[in-house]
Parts: C-alpha cells; sequence; structure tokens
C-alpha cells in the first residue's frame, strides 16, 4: 500500500496564469531584487533597493548628463573598416555589420556638442554594447575630433567612458589611438581647457591606459570596474588572491586613482559645479 494518494485535480483548474510581458521586468544583478523596467527608468537605471547602478548606453548618458534638445551629434556616419582582414569565430567586417543591426550605432562612442546647464560642452560617450565599448580607429578618431572642438571653441571637453579596451581586431592601428587622444589631450591641458573624465561600468584595458584617467578630474560611478587587465587575469598571473574590491571605485579612490565617486542622479550638477570651479 502507499505511503500517499495523488489527488486527481492538485492543481486547481481555476487559477489564472499571470501575463507578465517578456522584458518588463529586470533583475538586480546586487541585490535580486525584480524592478520594473519603467521605474528603474526613472530612477535613471539604479536599483531602489540597493542602489546598484545598471550598465547604460550613449543615448541614457546623453539624456541623463545633457541638457534636453541640446546634443547635436558629430561623425554620425564614421564607420570602422578592415584594414587586416581579421577573422576569428566570424568576419570582423561581417561582426561590424551584425552590431550596428542589432544597435543602430555606427561605432562603440558617440560625440558632438551640448549644454551642461546652460554651459556648451565638447561631449564624447561610448557604448558598451558596441563590441564591449571597444576602441578602435573610428573610436580614437572621432574622439581625437571632439577633443579638437573643444580647442578650437574653447569650450570644456567631458568623456564618458565604458570598455573593454582596445579592439584587437584591428590590431595596431587601435593601439595608435592611445597616443593620438593623448596627445590632443595634452593640447588641451596646455590651453587650460578643462576635461572631465567620467569612468562608468566597466572603464578597462587601453581606455584606462589613455584618455579615461587623464582628466583633470576623474569622476567614477559607484562600484564600477576600473582598471587594465582584468581581476581574472591578475589573479592567474601573480598567483595570489586579490584585496577585497580590488580595481572598484572605492578602491580606486582609496589608493588615489580617482578624484571622486558620485552617484548617477548628481552626476550632471557635480560636472557643472566642478565646471564653474575650475574655468
Amino acid at each position: 500500500m502507499g505511503w500517499f494518494k495523488r489527488s486527481k485535480n492538485n492543481i486547481s483548474s481555476d487559477s489564472q496564469k499571470l501575463d507578465i510581458p517578456d522584458g518588463h521586468w529586470i533583475k538586480c544583478n546586487e541585490c535580486g531584487e525584480i524592478v520594473h523596467k519603467k521605474q528603474l527608468e526613472q530612477n535613471l537605471w539604479v536599483c531602489p533597493k540597493c542602489d546598484y547602478h545598471f550598465r547604460i548606453g550613449s543615448n541614457e548618458y546623453i539624456s541623463i548628463l545633457l541638457d534636453d534638445g541640446s546634443f547635436k551629434e558629430l561623425d554620425k556616419k564614421m564607420r570602422s573598416a578592415d584594414p587586416l582582414e581579421f577573422e576569428d569565430t566570424k568576419k570582423y567586417i561581417d561582426r561590424i555589420e551584425a552590431t550596428i543591426k542589432k544597435t543602430g550605432l555606427n561605432d562603440a562612442v558617440k560625440t558632438g556638442l551640448g549644454k551642461i546647464n546652460g554651459r556648451k560642452v565638447s561631449f564624447a560617450v561610448m557604448d558598451f554594447r558596441f563590441i564591449g565599448g571597444s576602441m578602435g580607429s573610428v573610436v580614437g578618431e572621432k574622439i581625437a575630433r571632439a577633443i579638437d572642438k573643444a580647442y578650437e571653441l574653447k569650450i570644456p571637453m567631458i568623456i564618458v567612458s565604458q570598455s573593454g579596451g582596445a579592439r584587437m581586431m584591428e590590431g595596431a592601428y587601435s593601439l595608435m589611438q592611445m597616443a593620438k587622444t593623448s596627445a590632443r589631450l595634452a593640447r588641451l591641458s596646455d590651453a587650460k581647457i578643462p576635461y572631465i573624465s567620467v569612468l562608468a561600468d566597466p572603464t578597462t584595458g587601453g581606455i584606462t591606459a589613455s584618455y579615461a584617467m587623464l582628466g583633470d578630474f576623474n569622476i567614477a560611478e559607484p562600484k564600477a570596474l576600473i582598471g587594465f587587465a582584468g581581476p581574472r587575469v591578475i589573479r592567474e598571473t601573480i598567483g595570489k588572491d586579490l584585496p577585497k574590491g580590488f580595481q572598484r571605485s572605492e578602491f580606486l579612490l582609496e589608493h588615489g586613482f580617482v578624484d571622486v565617486i558620485v552617484h548617477r542622479k548628481d552626476l550632471k550638477s557635480k560636472i557643472s559645479k566642478i565646471l564653474n570651479l575650475i574655468s
């Protein structure tokens, strides 16, 4: 004789399945809270429970940091070529086409002119959705031109970095962008024109080794991953466990690599205050 008998109607036929549309709810990577997408947007893509800063795209940063309707994009149609005819799991040129189609972006950075609380600035913002926000020839050239525009108009330069580093599919062409952008920023510094660097999650590799860390003020978002090589690579190289929070914004602030950590909701006002103080 069995220990129990299964009920024929163990699930009520009167119960109704909740119809929750896909993509309307998002799980926080930090605390696991389930947040409605609309609520998250209204909170600037920051978890209302634990303050975790979600990764956001270039359009979101433009709407958060710049005055409404003030952004005028430059060099919008510039696209990467394939000078090395690179191929890994797929041809680089095919990867570029697929990413353009998927994201609606022509490359991993948007540049242009805009206003922050009425003050005109030259503005560049990277987008991690485009091949991990990697820096190829187009990214370097567009940022260099944006810096040139700041120099020409004698207006502040703002760059929001969010990148996995240099784009390996372009080899040395990508690495050359580090020197090009750094040289442009040196000229900007000589002219006493302010440059503010905003470091979002993640800012790594050749971006960290060039323009991301060259700001007159380096501002980081909370708990952003910032470094050259990733924590896993460093751990495997030195064969030791890394300090808690290693390469996060708070660790870098403690060790003098960034000037201030700013919550996303305060980012625009903080940049505006800094510009008023230094220029």
